[in-house]
């Protein structure tokens, strides 16, 4: 049996993918590996350049962008390895890295899932921990947050020296049990993208498993390189799966004031960002991009938060 299967859901990402998989391959002789690429209908000729370079990879092609989770758990099914991987593609992960994290998830039964630190090509730090979604993480700012409740609140503003336990981990390199996975189920697949991760974190404290960030397994990011193409279509699919997330596991009261508040939020900024696009004459991009956002998000849901407006 392999020591790790490594997961990797590609969508029109091929130069980071072939730079992540250069990496990858170099580990072999450390760690006993099996690595599947799940393709979502790439166009940009991803997979067929990575069959070239990589043939010993094994490759699920998709017709269509499935969404993260299904592909994943396509990965998932065909996988046989103690631990599973699952990595973003726009990511550099060195050999350190990935023996720390198994190193830790041998000498701790109990964990069900470790994340690594993900860090800038500069090695500033990005946020790699998470709390479970709640009125006051959503409708609030998570950075204000940090900063006033850091024990509660636990991100990249303090230096963590040891492991610690967390809600949920940044899903672009997370190390999954196979035995926890088999306990509580794949990934809930009607999260198209965002938040799929956070579920499975959810679900697997409930079943008693724990969660930890493990910050001295550091992983390079390239934040986001799949969806910022489409940034208006991918924030609609992170508004919509937060809605599913409080749908699911906090009641319907709490989704409809999440739903509410997110809405007077919205308008406030589609009011404040098209005033300062009259003021300076539309002349700062940032600020035109802002403000387009804002409009889509509002304008989505105005027509009742429909499926054709996303990544779908």
């Amino acid at each position: 049996m392999n020591d790790i299967s490594i997961v990797i859901v590609n969508w029109n990402t091929k130069h980071f993918l072939i730079q992540c998989l250069e990496y990858l391959v170099q580990i072999r002789s450390y760690i006993k590996n099996e690595v599947f690429i799940v393709d979502n209908g790439s166009t940009n000729g991803s997979l067929e350049s990575v069959k070239i370079f990589f043939p010993e990879i094994r490759f699920i092609q998709n017709l269509k962008n499935l969404g993260f989770a299904k592909a994943v758990n396509q990965g998932l099914r065909l996988s046989e390895g103690k631990y599973v991987l699952l990595l973003n593609p726009d990511t550099v992960i060195k050999e350190e890295a990935l023996i720390k994290l198994k190193t830790f998830m041998d000498n701790h039964p109990d964990v069900g899932i470790a994340g690594a630190q993900l860090i800038n090509e500069d090695g500033s730090k990005q946020n790699s921990i998470a709390n479970f979604p709640s009125l006051v993480t959503e409708l609030l700012n998570k950075r204000l947050l940090r900063w006033l409740l850091p024990e509660r609140f636990p991100g990249k503003e303090r230096q963590y020296h040891e492991p610690i336990e967390v809600d949920s981990i940044i899903g672009a390199c997370m190390m999954v049990r196979r035995e926890a996975i088999e306990q509580v189920g794949l990934m809930d697949e009607d999260y198209f993208l965002f938040f799929e991760e956070t579920d499975l974190c959810y679900r697997m404290k409930r079943a008693g498993w724990k969660i930890y960030h493990v910050p001295q397994a550091q992983i390079i990011h390239f934040q986001g390189k799949s969806a910022e193409k489409e940034k208006e279509r991918a924030k609609v699919e992170y508004y919509r799966s937060r809605y599913i997330f409080f749908k699911k596991n906090r009641g319907i009261s709490q989704w409809l004031i999440l739903l509410i508040g997110l809405m007077v939020k919205l308008i406030l900024s589609f009011i404040l960002y098209g005033i300062l696009n009259l003021i300076t004459f539309f002349k700062f991009q940032k600020i035109k991009r802002r403000f387009k956002i804002y409009c889509y998000l509002l304008w989505w849901h105005l027509k009742g938060c429909p499926e054709g407006m996303g990544l779908k």
